[in-house]
């Protein structure tokens, strides 16, 4: 016979479209063509295949090979597609048997001795895979990553083993399925943190409520300890929120995190450009907000970061996803995060402290600083709060009556479960339709909400992003309706606004 199919896997955003690899031997003068959108390294994979063959004791044929990747106008990155190739020029000529090919699906690179090496975005192609009710084979490096998606699939290390499968002469060994983790996270602890009693606080509804926070005050108050506690504190993930997580990591080349139900926690440097925040290149990739995906991007010293930088944010806190756009294709990625950011008063830090260490930072000057982060964005933090410098003698002092994070964390899964069972997702997730269902108030309290957002200069979306942290406060405190101290305190996370001013965009 001399045309087979096979079964492989592209990879576009965190899905992973079915190629069909299309091998066809004709007469006439020995050539190799592949066609179907190939990149660069798709086109070099003639070379690194026909190696592959050779060392492994195949024989190469000298006939014209063409090779067809459809979809054809989808396009194919990467090393991915060797194997598949490799195994429908064997098909094609003969020296292995086409009848079991539709069974199975196959990734992995080869190297010129024939030996599979590692790919990327195995996770979405294994899940992909199972549903069409084929098993994937893939490099034995790559085991550790299809272990998560705790389903059958093959493992190889070299053409020739896959080969001696597919004739019956030898079986390929199966992944190993990942075993039942315990959740578990290595950070500090709240009870780490000396004082603090209304940053903690905030962390604890940031937590239950999926809520996004900005800190404000001096060097060395715990604001980006505080931060670190937060993962800690937070639900550990559902298994098809860490299969989605593990995907973004999957299909970007990170390495996977080692405990698989933890949520993510990304911290990029303040000199990171809008890419690297958001995701794109030529072919585009996941950036930090896709990383942090159902977990936290912390941004310390947020004012540090270029205000283009932080704008390109405003999107995806809204939407939860990011679209990426090239002349190409256009891909999608979630990007539904919680963000934390800490900021210092002025520039030295130091604004109106008792030390008097701040001597050149004018109340312009602060302002001018403060107003890096442009009012639109910080329209979109839910909860903004100062913490101030501890009071003298508590560092020294041996006594800590904090909670630690355990504690915490108890409330927060019972808030949390409570608002799964309301209304299926968490209160900062609520829809404008959800908000007036499950967030009602009456009439003095809506009056009064109104009369702050006028006397803050609050917007229509302070508005409903106040609701949304008054109804976690409520259920933290297990209480089914918002009453009056729930919202005076969702109100009094807003007081940084009405420093910095929305007018600052």
């Amino acid at each position: 016979m001399s045309l087979a199919v096979v079964y492989a896997r592209a990879k576009v955003g965190i899905s992973a479209p079915l190629v069909h690899v299309e091998a066809h031997l004709s007469n006439g003068l020995p050539a190799f063509t592949i066609v179907g959108l190939p990149e660069t390294a798709v086109k070099e994979s003639k070379d690194r295949v026909r190696s592959a063959i050779l060392n492994s004791n195949f024989e190469f044929p000298s006939r014209h090979i063409t090779v067809n990747l459809a979809p054809a106008d989808l396009p194919k990155e990467g090393g991915r597609f060797d194997l598949a190739i490799a195994l429908g020029i064997l098909a094609a000529s003969g020296q292995i048997p086409t009848v079991d090919l539709e069974k199975y699906e196959f990734l992995g690179e080869l190297a010129l001795t024939g030996a599979l090496r590692k790919v990327d975005g195995v996770i979405p192609a294994a899940l992909l895979a199972s549903k069409a009710d084929r098993q994937l084979v893939l490099p034995q490096c790559n085991q550790q990553e299809v272990s998560l998606t705790c389903q059958d699939h093959l493992i190889a290390n070299h053409l020739l083993q896959v080969c001696k499968h597919l004739c019956g002469e030898g079986d390929l060994s199966t992944a190993p399925v990942l075993q039942q983790q315990n959740e578990h996270y290595q950070g500090p602890d709240l009870a780490q943190v000396k004082g603090q009693p209304h940053a903690k606080r905030a962390l604890e509804i940031t937590a239950a409520g999926s809520h996004n926070l900005l800190m404000s005050g001096p060097p060395g108050t715990g604001k980006s300890l505080l931060a670190h506690c937060l993962p800690g504190i937070l639900p550990p993930l559902d298994m098809s929120e860490a299969l989605e997580v593990a995907s973004l990591y999957s299909v970007s080349n990170q390495p996977q995190r080692p405990y698989f139900t933890t949520r993510p926690f990304r911290q990029p440097h303040h000199t990171s450009s809008g890419v690297a925040l958001v995701g794109g290149g030529s072919h585009p990739k996941p950036g930090e907000i896709s990383l942090a995906h159902h977990g936290v991007l912390f941004l310390d010293e947020i004012p540090e970061f270029n205000r283009k930088v932080l704008d390109v944010m405003r999107e995806p806190l809204e939407t939860g996803q990011i679209s990426i756009s090239r002349a190409a294709q256009q891909v999608d990625y979630p990007a539904k995060f919680q963000l934390v950011a800490a900021m210092n008063p002025c520039p030295c830090g130091y604004l109106k402290q008792a030390n008097k260490r701040c001597s050149e930072c004018t109340e312009s000057k602060a302002l001018k600083y403060q107003s890096s982060v442009s009012g639109p964005l910080l329209d979109r933090i839910d909860m903004q709060i100062e913490v101030p410098p501890l009071p003298r003698g508590l560092l020294s002092s041996n006594t800590n009556n904090s909670e630690n994070s355990q504690q915490v964390k108890s409330r927060v899964e019972q808030a949390r479960r409570k608002q799964i069972t309301r209304q299926g997702c968490s209160n900062a997730h609520l829809t404008q339709k959800q908000l007036a269902q499950f967030c009602p108030l009456d009439q003095p309290l809506s009056q009064l909400l109104e009369e702050a957002l006028e006397k803050l200069g609050l917007s229509a979306r302070a508005y409903h992003r106040i609701l949304k942290v008054a109804r976690t406060i409520a259920d933290l405190a297990d209480c089914d309706h918002i009453e009056k101290p729930h919202l005076l305190e969702a109100l009094g996370y807003r007081q940084l606004e009405r420093r910095i001013g929305i007018s600052s965009s």
